[in-house]
This record gives C-alpha cells, structure tokens and sequence, in this order.
C-alpha cells in the first residue's frame, strides 16, 4: 500500500509537470511567496491559504503578486498552488499565472534535513509565451524547535533566451516561542551564461514577521536585486490561512 501511495504520489507530480510545460512558464519569482527560498515543509492536508504582496524597488520596477496553495495527502503531503503576477519592469508591464507542485519527500527534524522536490512554470499573459521551467529539491532542517535553514538547489530553464541555470538558495529564520514574530535573512541566485551580468550575481532579502494569530501575518521585507537588476527593494506581504472545517493542526512552522 506505502508502494502503491508513493507511486501515485510521483504520477500526479509528473502529470501536473508535464501539463504546465505544455501550456505555462514564466521568469517571474520563484518560490510562489514574497520570500523566494523554499522550504521542504507542506501543511497538513486540508489546510489552504493565500499569500499576497507588493514590492517596490529604487529604480521604479513593481511586483504584485497573489499565490493561493492548498495541501493534499496522497502518500506523501502535496502542494498545489498558482502565482498570479503582475510586474512592471523598464515601464513596461507584464502579468502572468505561475502554476507549482511540491512534493514533501521527507519531514524534516532537529539535526536533520527534510526533502521535497516542486516544479513549477509560467504563462505570461500578454505574450502568450513559455518563458521558462523550473525544478528545485528544497531541504529544511531545524536547529532548535524556533530556528532553522534551508538550502535550494535547481534548475531553471529561460525559454525566451534558450539559456539554462542552475539555481540556488539559502534561508535562516528564528521565531519567537509563541511564533508571533520572526526574522528571516535570505541568499539566492543562479548560475550560467547570461548577457546581463547582474542575473548571475547573488539577491538577498531580509524581512521580519508579525503573526498575531495563527491564520494570519505581515512581512515586511528588504531586498537587494532581487530580479537581477541591482535595485533595493521593499516588500509588504500578507499571508491568510483556512484550516480544514474538522479543525485540523495548528501550524508553528513560520514559513507555513
């Protein structure tokens, strides 16, 4: 039965993979949050929620974004979740819908790494172009019951330039006991060939969280190239959950 669950598990992944190659893909953010280091961690079945947020950079780019997800169980927990985006860039705008599975391959514990494996892509909407595919093995171990990292690792292909990355991340977070606040400080990138060299060079983002009750928070967030154009960057993010109606698990990750 653990076989035939873990099988099913791999084939609705790999359905879901194959459909949005077929018909999406975008270069937009990639983590389907504000924060763009994914995490191996997936709510407990039934959970749904919906991030939202809004940057500004120093040189008058704009993102808005909202990704409604909800969890599932078959086998192994999984994610579903689509990033609706709109981004101005050089005055020129561009929306989009950015479609990602994850699959939890692993929990993660004290002093050792949880796995999953996400794929996602994109539909730029006023093109009506496959601009990119993207695959990324997210791990998360704790350090202690409030802190933790996690590492990305990934490929990402830029259809529009036919040029492949290799992507990279790395988070910390530390909440406070009652996980009403957090702080959160990330690195990520990619790497390869590019024509513009400030898409190889490393983004950075460091933001803190409130929560004052469990179905809801507020990030407010700084960031440094965070889309490969060297600008600072300010983040308002919000994210609202809705447990299963039965009630379900109450969640202390502070990513989740």
């Amino acid at each position: 039965m653990v076989c035939s669950s873990q099988t099913a598990a791999v084939v609705l992944v790999a359905s879901f993979l194959i459909a949005v190659v077929a018909a999406f893909s975008d270069d937009a953010l990639a983590a389907g949050a504000a924060y763009q280091v994914d995490t191996s961690e997936v709510s407990e079945a039934g959970n749904c929620k919906v991030e939202s947020w809004a940057s500004w950079a120093s040189n008058r780019d704009f993102i808005a974004a909202v990704s409604p997800a909800c969890a599932f169980n078959i086998g192994r927990p999984l994610e579903l979740s689509t990033q609706f985006t709109y981004i101005r860039s050089d005055e020129e705008p561009r929306t989009g819908a950015i479609p990602k599975a994850k699959l939890n391959l692993r929990p993660s514990s004290i002093g050792s790494f949880g796995l999953a494996i996400s794929a996602q892509a994109g539909f730029d909407f006023l093109t009506r172009e496959n601009t990119s595919l993207a695959v990324t093995i997210p791990a998360t171990m704790r350090l202690s019951e409030n802190t933790r990292i996690n590492l990305n690792a990934g490929w990402l292909w830029d259809r529009i330039e036919d040029r492949h990355f290799m992507t990279y991340g790395l988070v910390f977070d530390s909440r406070t006991s009652d996980n009403i606040w957090t702080v959160t400080a990330e690195v990520f990138g990619q790497i390869g060939a590019a024509e513009v060299t400030t898409t190889v060079q490393p983004r950075f983002q460091a933001g803190l969280r409130y929560r004052p009750v469990d179905r809801f928070n507020i990030d407010l967030i700084y960031g440094r190239n965070i889309t490969g154009e060297m600008a600072n960057w300010v983040t308002l993010a919000t994210t609202i959950r809705f447990p299963p109606p039965s009630g379900g698990k109450k969640s202390e990750d502070p990513r989740d």
